[in-house]
């Protein structure tokens, strides 16, 4: 039998309700208490315990660190839950209010689902630590997912975390979202050494972005990820962390013992790992021969032509991909990588929706070509996206492009970002008649700031509307 969710949203209505009666219950108090009011919630929550799946969002409520405690020695109470939902953004709970909150968890012991949202709560390493030490009871949860992100939660913080994850050995879905909170090397190999023991792990979105974990902190992590060898969906995101060649190698070498993985979210920008690192993490994508899904962000990361033609030598591997986006934005691969690059593209002939962005990349009319001529054996594209603004590509680069449109016959979307080239007629009018032949193509974007007359823009855009199933053309 399905029970019935009770729905409030506002508190008087919910403190009059028949609070025995409750089983599923979603409350939305965004923005409508505070800490006053968040001990009368607290007051009725307590005598609800036959609950079983409680949604709480009391985002930008400011109960501070009373309100939490509260909130935490009433639901403590529930002992029968198994589903919770606690969304405490930006309300200034403290160490003293997320140690409040322990309460709950220690006493909530059937917990199988658990989604906790403490983001911009001024918590430190003290707070962090108690509720690591709170969730070590938690030993049913199957999917938990924490958002601590900007907070201070440092080293000590998050290897107080560790207890929770190597004692929950049921998890198989995990999200921890730590970005921003002054984590260095210490701290995230902690985190590595915990995670290894959560072999059961089959979804893990890990969300690092702007600490300072270095290579040495890479290091650790790897070393951990190395052994959840069940994990099939990773998201990953290491943005501006201080990561160079060697940090980059080892989570390479420790990502290819997951050769489970479907789907794979790779976020590396504003760091440092060059061509050493981009190549370390080959390993990886040659081994995971599963891939469906790849995303890979390295924008920013001082990567040359070595660096992109390992990479292509290494998505040449993977033959099962069908969604593919890459984010080379900012680097230095020049026309000798976006050819290497592509090469190994074009063996990716399974692929059906790709993105890929290399704006700024010192790349001329032969990578141009390059690209066009590896992407024409990708005859599945239905979706693709190509953004090369910001290079040198020229007349010759925009009509080498046209063999990738011409050949890709099933393309339905395509986005063309040519901003920066310096393309005159010759090659607006190059591409546009290779756009004519694309038969399929419903939606096209084409962003290209030719210098042409209105004669040869009334030309150019003629062409494109010979493809005849176009419904939406955006021409700038």
């Amino acid at each position: 039998m399905i029970q019935q969710i009770k729905k409030y949203n506002q508190l008087g209505e919910f403190l009059s309700s028949s609070l025995l009666s409750h089983q599923v219950l979603y409350i939305d108090l965004n923005n409508k208490i505070g800490a006053i009011n968040a001990l009368d919630l607290g007051s009725a929550l307590a005598n609800c315990i036959n609950l079983s799946n409680l949604t709480l969002n009391l985002r930008n409520n400011q109960i501070g660190a009373m309100g939490a405690s509260a909130l935490g020695s009433a639901l403590a109470n529930c002992v029968n839950l198994s589903n919770l939902t606690l969304d405490l953004f930006n309300n200034s709970i403290g160490d003293k209010g997320a140690s409040g909150l322990c309460s709950t968890l220690t006493n909530c012991i059937n917990l199988s689902n658990l989604t906790l949202d403490l983001n911009g709560n001024e918590i430190s390493a003290i707070g962090a630590s108690s509720l690591g030490s709170a969730l070590a009871n938690c030993i049913n949860l199957s999917n938990l997912a924490l958002n601590l992100i900007n907070n201070q939660i440092g080293d000590e913080g998050v290897s107080g975390l560790g207890p929770a994850l190597a004692n929950c050995i049921n998890l198989s879905n995990l999200t921890l979202e730590i970005g921003g909170n002054e984590i260095g090397a210490k701290g995230v190999s902690a985190l590595g050494s915990a995670l290894a023991n959560c072999i059961n792990l089959s979804n893990l979105k890990l969300y690092l972005n702007w600490n300072k974990i270095n290579d040495e902190g890479a290091s650790g992590l790897g070393s951990g990820l190395a052994n959840c060898i069940n994990l099939s969906n990773l998201t990953l995101v290491l943005d501006g962390n201080e990561i160079g060649a060697m940090g980059a190698s080892s989570l390479g070498s420790a990502l290819a013992n997951c050769i489970n993985l479907s789907n794979l979210t790779l976020n590396f920008h504003s760091n440092q790992i060059g061509d050493e690192g981009v190549s370390g993490l080959g390993p990886a994508l040659a081994n995971c021969i599963n891939l469906s899904n790849l995303t890979l962000e390295l924008y920013n990361n001082q990567i040359g032509a070595m660096g992109a033609s390992a990479l292509g030598s290494a998505l040449a591997n993977c033959v099962n991909l069908s969604n593919l986006k890459l984010d080379l934005y900012s680097n230095q691969i020049g026309d000798a990588g976006a050819s290497g690059l592509c090469s190994g593209l074009g063996k990716c002939i399974n692929l059906s929706n790709l993105t890929l962005d290399l704006y700024g990349n010192e790349i001329g009319a032969n990578g141009a070509c390059g690209l066009g001529s590896a992407l024409s054996n990708c005859i599945n594209l239905s979706n693709l996206a190509i953004h090369l603004g910001n290079n040198q590509i020229g007349d010759e680069g925009a009509s080498g492009l046209g063999p990738a449109l011409t050949n890709c016959i099933n393309l339905q979307n395509l986005i063309l970002e040519l901003y920066g080239n310096q393309i005159g007629a010759i090659g607006a009018l190059g591409l546009s008649s290779a756009l004519a032949n694309c038969n399929n193509l419903s939606n096209l974007k084409l962003y290209i700031n030719s210098s042409i007359n209105e004669s040869q823009r009334f030309q150019l855009l003629s062409r494109c509307l010979k493809s005849k199933r176009l419904v939406v053309l955006n021409f700038q």
